[in-house]
C-alpha cells in the first residue's frame, strides 16, 4: 500500500477490506448516481411535471413531531430524517480516521488540515465580498464553504488513472475535515431558539451511550436505539436534527486492536452496513429532492444577481485558491510533504475539484434561508453553476495534465 502515501510519514497498517478502496468505490458509484438524480430533478422541474414534483415533495406523510415544523412532508423526512443517517455515516468515518486512519496522528493531519481550513475560509470571504451591501444575504456565507465528497470522488473516478492514488487520498482527507467544519457551522450558526428541556434530554441520552462505552457493550442495537432517541430530542431542541447523527456516531465503540477486533467493532459493522444505503439511496434522494430548480424565466440578470454570483464565485474561485494555497503553504513551509507522485498541476486540478459543493451546499442553503423559496432557488442556481464549472475545469486539467517524471 505504499502507493497510498501522500506524506512521508508512514500510514497505519492496511485495514480490513481496504477501507480506502471501499470508500472510493462506494463514493464514486454513489457520486455518479447523485449526478443522474440531480439532473433528473432539474429536467422534471423544467417540464410539464414540475407541479407534480413540487406536490410530491410537500406532501404530508407523517405526524407532527414538533409544533415548529408542523406536519412532516416528504421533503422534511429527507432533509431532517434521512440526512441524519448521512451525517451518522460522516461521523463514523470521521471517528475512524481520527482514531485509527489517515488522520490518526498530527503528522498525518498537517497536509489536509491547512487546505481544508483555507478551503472553507476563502470561499466564505469571497461570498461576503460579492454579496456585501445586499440585505438578508449574509446568512448564506457558509454555502460555498463545503465540498461534496461523493460528487468529487465520483468525478475523480471517471478519470481513472489520470490522477494518482495519493491525490485521491488527499481529496478524501480534505473532504473529511471539511465535513467536520460543516457540522460545526451547522451546529453553531444555524441553530434556532433552544428548548433547554430537550437539550437536557439529549445530554441524558449521551450519558447513557457513554456508559455503554465504559461498560464495553459491543452489541449494536443499544447504540442504534440511543441514536434514534437522540435524533428525536435534538429535533425538539432547536439544534438541527442531523447533528444527532454525528454526535451519536462519535459514541459508537471502535476497537484499534488486530484485524479481527476491528471487524467486530460496532462502528465498523455499522459503517459497512450504512455506506451502500447512504451512497445509493439517501444522497441520491436528497439530490432529487433539492436540485430541482426551474430555469423557465431565468435570464442573465438572475444568474449574475448577488446571491447566485457570490456562491458560484465562492465555489469556483474560493475553493481552488483556498485548497491549492493551503497545500502550497504547507509544503513550502515544511509543515507537510507534497503528495507522492503528483505534479503541482494535478494538485491544482484536485483543488478545483473541491469546488463541487453540491450536497452540503444545498443543505446549508436550506438552513440559511428557511422559508424563503426565492433565495433558496437563487442559491441553487449559484451552487449548480459553481459546482458544474469546477467539475468541468478540474476534469479537463486532470485529464490532460502530464504525469510527473519520477
Amino acid at each position: 500500500m505504499n502507493e497510498e502515501r501522500y506524506m512521508t510519514a508512514p500510514l497505519p497498517p492496511v485495514k480490513p477490506r481496504s477501507m480506502l478502496r471501499h470508500l472510493l468505490a462506494t463514493e464514486a458509484a454513489g457520486g455518479v448516481l447523485l449526478m443522474f438524480t440531480a439532473a433528473l430533478a432539474i429536467v422534471i422541474a423544467n417540464s410539464p411535471w414540475a407541479s407534480a414534483y413540487q406536490h410530491l415533495l410537500h406532501l404530508p406523510v407523517g405526524p407532527v413531531l414538533t409544533e415548529k415544523l408542523g406536519p412532516m412532508t416528504v421533503h422534511m423526512w429527507i432533509n431532517d430524517g434521512l440526512m441524519a443517517i448521512f451525517f451518522l455515516l460522516v461521523g463514523l468515518e470521521i471517528k475512524r480516521e481520527l482514531v485509527d486512519g489517515r488522520l490518526a496522528s498530527w503528522e498525518q493531519r498537517r497536509l489536509p488540515a491547512l487546505p481544508a481550513l483555507m478551503g472553507m475560509a476563502v470561499p466564505a470571504l469571497i461570498y461576503l465580498a460579492v454579496s456585501r451591501g445586499e440585505p438578508g444575504l449574509a446568512d448564506g456565507w457558509a454555502i460555498p464553504a463545503a465540498t461534496d465528497i461523493a460528487f468529487a470522488v465520483g468525478a475523480l473516478a471517471l478519470l481513472g488513472r489520470h490522477a494518482p492514488l495519493s491525490l485521491k487520498v488527499m481529496l478524501v482527507s480534505v473532504a473529511i475535515i471539511d465535513d467536520m467544519g460543516a457540522v460545526a457551522i451547522i451546529a453553531v450558526f444555524y441553530t434556532s431558539s433552544l428548548n433547554l428541556l430537550a437539550l437536557a434530554g439529549a445530554a441524558g441520552i449521551v450519558a447513557v451511550l457513554l456508559a455503554c462505552n465504559r461498560l464495553r457493550v459491543v452489541s449494536l442495537w443499544p447504540y442504534l436505539i440511543g441514536v434514534a432517541a437522540l435524533w428525536y430530542v435534538t429535533l425538539l431542541s432547536g439544534v438541527h436534527a442531523t447533528i444527532a447523527g454525528v454526535v451519536g456516531a462519535l459514541l459508537i465503540p471502535y476497537s484499534t486492536g488486530d484485524s479481527e477486533a476491528r471487524e467486530a467493532s460496532p462502528l465498523l459493522k455499522l459503517e459497512h452496513g450504512l455506506a451502500p444505503w447512504v451512497g445509493f439511496l439517501i444522497v441520491p434522494a436528497f439530490g432529487f429532492a433539492n436540485a430541482g430548480v426551474s430555469f423557465g424565466d431565468l435570464g442573465l440578470s438572475d444568474i449574475f444577481a448577488p446571491l447566485p454570483l457570490a456562491i458560484a464565485l465562492g465555489l469556483l474561485l474560493g475553493k481552488q485558491l483556498g485548497v491549492f494555497g493551503g497545500v502550497l503553504l504547507a509544503v513550502k513551509t515544511g509543515l507537510a510533504s507534497k503528495p507522492h507522485g503528483a505534479s503541482w498541476l494535478q494538485i491544482y486540478g484536485v483543488a478545483m475539484l473541491c469546488g463541487i459543493g453540491f450536497t452540503m451546499s444545498l443543505f446549508i442553503g436550506e438552513l440559511a434561508f428557511p422559508g424563503q423559496a426565492d433565495k433558496i432557488d437563487a442559491a441553487k442556481i449559484g451552487i449548480l453553476l459553481g459546482s458544474l464549472l469546477s467539475a468541468v475545469i478540474a476534469c479537463l486539467i486532470l485529464r490532460f495534465a502530464p504525469k510527473p517524471a519520477d
